[in-house]
């Protein structure tokens, strides 16, 4: 088997690929969500970032 037959191989599997089903994947687009986050820090935001900076030490 030389070189070039593998190209025509992979290129004839490439081909067949797109038969996939897709019936289960995902559709990110689907739901848009509208909504707040909030959170409460008992933290200075000093503190938080001397946490922060630490990290990335």
């Amino acid at each position: 088997m030389g070189f070039g037959s593998y190209d025509e191989t992979e290129q004839e599997n490439q081909a067949s690929g797109s038969d996939i089903d897709d019936s289960e994947s995902v559709d990110v687009d689907a739901t848009d969500h509208d909504g707040d986050v909030s959170f409460e820090a008992d933290a200075s935001q000093d503190e938080l970032l001397d946490k922060l900076q630490d990290m990335k030490d």
